[in-house]
């Protein structure tokens, strides 16, 4: 009973931005359109039925070279948990790769902060109005998004130029303090 409100309710106010909504595995998907996710994720969130309180995971997919047509070459994937109602759904969101901007949920769900910033840096998806979209993992001045399918297996030799810092083993820190 539980999946069918939740599809009935977003298909009820949202109609027109689903592509697509099934149960797959004990899985909740609904697939939409990118022009509104704010409005939609702020509706998941604050409907008194639904009450996605709770943005578990965020990322991305790259669908190039995917033996199944999808809509468009990217996705965002937004992990959503209610833990008053103890439901879960996936929202997968399709982004064209002429245009990989997508709102940003940070004043939703204070978690989407680092999720972003990640999905950002390995996929190179700007989700506007981020207060902080900066890298977290690879140095500012790094070059392309390793988590695309287009990028190269053996990198781009930016790691051959990181400096290497050796110091000799010192087993001094093994002995303790004698009295």
């Amino acid at each position: 009973m539980a999946d069918q409100l939740i599809f009935d309710k977003i298909k009820e106010k949202f109609s027109d931005e689903i592509l697509d909504s099934y149960e797959f595995r004990g899985d909740k998907v609904v697939c939409l359109k990118k022009d509104n996710v704010l409005e939609i994720m702020e509706f998941l969130n604050t409907d008194s039925d639904l009450h996605f309180d709770f943005l578990a995971d965020l990322t991305a997919i790259d669908y190039l070279e995917y033996s199944e047509p999808q809509p468009e070459r990217f996705a965002v994937v937004y992990q959503l948990y209610s833990h008053e109602f103890k439901y879960e759904l996936t929202i997968k969101v399709y982004i064209p790769e002429e245009d990989l901007h997508l709102d940003s949920v940070y004043s939703i769900w204070k978690t989407a902060d680092w999720l972003e910033r990640e999905t950002y840096e390995m996929f190179g998806i700007h989700f506007r109005h981020h207060p902080n979209l900066k890298k977290l993992l690879l140095p500012e001045d790094f070059k392309g998004f390793p988590e695309r399918k287009d990028f190269p297996v053996k990198g781009i030799g930016y790691r051959e130029n990181f400096p290497i810092y050796s110091r000799p083993f010192d087993n001094n820190y093994l002995r303790k303090e004698e009295d």
